[in-house]
């Protein structure tokens, strides 16, 4: 299912981009998302993996990120 849906929290302001190689610094072309919020679930150095899906694409997350991402849910919607 793509766009809105239940469960799904919107990042307001996310940044997304093709970074092209040579570029900006970039050695590969590759996708960039941007949002502060990310860098509290996905710490500088780690990788993840991403798959293909209708509408666009997922990252699935690691256990440590899973744990950062449940606290910054909660977080958020404790805040909502």
């Amino acid at each position: 299912m793509s766009g809105p849906g239940e469960g799904k929290i919107r990042l307001a302001g996310a940044k997304v981009y093709i970074h092209v190689k040579g570029k900006s610094g970039a050695t590969v072309t590759h996708i960039d998302v941007e949002h502060p919020s990310l860098n509290s679930i996905i710490k500088k150095g780690e990788s993840t993996y991403a798959a293909g899906k209708a509408g666009g694409f997922f990252i699935g997350l690691k256990k440590q990120m899973l744990k950062r991402a449940d606290r910054l849910v909660k977080r958020k919607q404790s805040g909502w």
